[in-house]
């Protein structure tokens, strides 16, 4: 992975993933973050978490500890930020990697993955130089190491261990060239990519997010929670019950012919002597 990250695809792998990471890690907030492989890429730099640490299961590159992504050395609900770039391609069992980075993320916590498409110009070539390494010929385009995984495979996966994708993008539509003029001039397939293609980039950067059932953030002491008024509603009465009838507002005009008739047990007026 180090020898193809010094290559033209390869640097231009790393300027977009760097601006990606940059971008998404920044407005995270928390007190614990970790980074799983790639040390090459400096993934949470634009982060304000005040511990934060870089791991990798290869011995031998500057990090702070060596570790396996399928036990990770922390406890449950421990770690506010996890950031795996390319870590699942270069796991003995991406699942279960994925599965660990939800067992140490806090509820609410956030994981971001970047990882290459294996459905994109730069993966078929990827297939088609495995292909002819079958023949004894071909030179392969991408790291030889690893298994990438699917887009909509890892949405799966993520789906399944709780997690609700918050945010996905694409990038590095243009040929799988070699050569840094050509992938230079080939720049212009980017914008026509994300705009008619967006699902065929070469690389993607996963953002989600660990949701946990039941689970309710409560708002600051300060922060008035506005409840709702309440609305009369009227009730049928039970069958047998008695039911009081209000008696109705009489109107000025029947008042006015009711005083206007004689009463019926009043005396008939007597004849003048």
């Amino acid at each position: 992975m180090q020898q193809w990250l010094e290559t033209p695809p390869g640097q231009a792998l790393l300027r977009w993933e760097q601006a990606q990471l940059d971008a998404a890690v920044a407005d995270v907030f928390g007190y614990h973050a970790l980074q799983l492989g790639m040390p090459q890429m400096k993934a949470l730099q634009a982060n304000r978490m005040p511990h934060q640490w870089q791991a990798d299961r290869e011995l031998g590159n500057a990090v702070q500890f060596h570790c396996d992504f399928e036990a990770l050395p922390f406890r449950e609900a421990s770690l506010d930020l996890v950031v795996m770039p390319h870590a699942l391609e270069h796991s003995l069992d991406p699942h279960a990697s994925l599965r660990e980075a939800a067992r140490v993320l806090v509820p609410e916590g956030r994981v971001v993955i970047c990882g290459f498409n294996p459905t994109s110009l730069w993966g078929w070539k990827q297939k088609r130089e495995r292909f002819y390494q079958r023949f004894g010929m071909g030179k392969l385009y991408l790291p030889e190491s690893g298994e990438f995984l699917g887009y909509w495979r890892l949405r799966d996966w993520l789906k399944l261990l709780g997690f609700e994708v918050e945010s996905s993008n694409f990038g590095l539509w243009q040929p799988a060239h070699r050569s840094e003029a050509w992938l230079s001039r080939s720049e212009w397939m980017n914008s026509l990519g994300k705009r008619y293609w967006p699902i065929l980039g070469a690389a993607y950067c996963v953002v989600a997010v660990k949701r946990v059932q039941g689970m309710r953030l409560i708002s600051p002491s300060w922060k008035k929670v506005p409840q709702r008024a309440g609305t009369p509603v009227s009730i049928a009465p039970r069958a047998g019950s008695p039911v009081s009838v209000a008696p109705r507002a009489s109107s000025p005009t029947a008042q006015s012919t009711q005083a206007s008739l004689p009463e019926r047990n009043s005396q008939p007026p007597r004849p003048a002597a």
